[in-house]
């Protein structure tokens, strides 16, 4: 118990008021907790070793710093997963003086023992237990624990998994390297394993933005470990003052699964159950339109952002919506494909989609041929962007109205 509690409690005793001591533990228990949250940690099996806890005296409150949306299940072939390490590495958005981690088991066909988790090396527990087991389909958030986090870093989440069979619940292709430490030796990989969220006690960030898109969010064509996808762009010129957290999934669909589950469905969980969300940016579209089997109705893609609009709105966030990009070019592009885009982004640009218009497609187009990107933003495939692409999306969401604008569920 901290120190002053111990003081408060020693009074009260004295002084013979036992509903005062009442009053004073049960305060530091929510000072200790935090706000509550939809996701509940699972009790795993009991044992010493309790990490740090969050300062009871720390002001401020949860958002999400760091977020990847959980993509599919894996089996990893060759490897023995007994004692295995992953070594999750990720890029924050915001800092703050205490973290809690969430663990997924989303596409895993057996329960997931993790008997070791740490934060930049601090020790994390689970209702108090130092290892944790994650029911199939299911996530776990941990207890907090006093790790300074600092914003625009990274920070690195291991977990051990001395009994995993697999799928491993993982998201591909994160544009960051990892690592893998087994009975092998030392690996590098580009996948975030079972790790789903950080979220930070912070003290002065507004609240948390969500990007949800495709690859075109997820940072396909960016560099390695440079942290150049729009949304870290984003990040950077906030400078602390608000949370930026990446769902974006290389390949995603609005109205089909394809890579990753489809939007529709997703859409709770990697947006709406992001801890602070305020604001969203959805970007999608382009693959329900470009991959097999391919929507040739414009209206059944935007009736669906807008559905997605409404459930934002239904929980008090408010919705930015951006133009699909032009990908002429493309190995898979055709003119019948380009004409539903066209018509995607008359219907987004006439209102009624969204709260709010971001027009990727007019900042990266080429002005001479605008159903292709500007050379000078393309990575080589005329879909992708390459950094200064990216860096170009990132730039165009208005700080003041983002940092000003109250959220939907304070505005009623």
């Amino acid at each position: 118990m901290p120190r002053r509690h111990e003081s408060a409690l020693l009074i009260a005793l004295v002084a013979g008021t036992a509903a005062l001591a009442a009053v004073v533990a049960f305060a530091g228990a929510l000072l200790f907790s935090g706000p509550s949250r939809a996701k509940t940690a699972a009790a795993g099996p009991q044992g010493a070793g309790r990490a740090p806890a969050a300062p009871a005296h720390s002001a401020g409150h949860w958002l999400a710093t760091w977020a990847a949306a959980p993509v599919q299940g894996q089996i990893d072939q060759g490897t023995d997963p007994a004692l295995r390490t992953i070594r999750n590495v990720v890029h924050t958005s915001i800092g703050g003086d205490a973290a809690r981690v969430t663990l997924s088991n989303l596409f895993g066909t057996h329960p997931l023992l993790i008997d070791q988790v740490t934060v930049n090396a601090l020790p994390v527990t689970f209702r108090g237990a130092p290892s944790v087991t994650v029911a199939v389909g299911g996530q776990v958030v941990s207890d907090p624990v006093a790790v300074p986090v600092a914003p625009d870093a990274d920070l690195t989440v291991a977990l051990r998994t001395p009994t995993a069979r697999g799928p491993v619940t993982f998201h591909p292709n994160s544009h960051q390297t990892s690592f893998i430490d087994d009975a092998q030796g030392t690996r590098r990989t580009t996948d975030w394993r079972y790790l789903t969220a950080v979220d930070v006690r912070a003290r002065t960030a507004a609240g948390t933005l969500v990007a949800f898109g495709d690859s075109l969010t997820a940072g396909s064509g960016s560099t390695t470990d440079a942290n150049s996808r729009w949304p870290d762009v984003l990040a950077d010129r906030l400078h602390g003052r608000y949370a930026v957290v990446n769902q974006g999934i290389g390949g995603n669909r609005v109205l089909r699964d394809g890579t990753g589950p489809r939007a529709l469905d997703r859409f709770e969980r990697d947006v709406l159950n992001v801890t602070g969300a305020k604001t969203v940016v959805i970007a999608l579209g382009i693959n329900d339109i470009q991959n097999l089997p391919r929507e040739t109705d414009p209206a059944r893609i935007t009736d669906a952002l807008r559905t997605l609009t409404q459930r934002a709105h239904a929980r008090g966030l408010r919705v930015a919506g951006a133009t699909l990009m032009p990908s002429e070019g493309y190995r898979t592009w055709t003119p019948a494909q380009n004409a539903v885009r066209v018509q995607v982004n008359e219907t987004i640009r006439a209102g009624g989609v969204f709260d709010e218009v971001l027009d990727f497609e007019g900042a990266v187009r080429d002005p001479s041929r605008p159903d292709r990107l500007l050379p000078a933003y393309d990575s080589g495939d005329h879909l992708h962007l390459n950094d200064a692409g990216y860096q170009r999306l990132g730039s165009l969401i208005d700080l003041n109205s983002l940092l000003h604008t109250r959220p939907l569920s304070d505005a009623l």
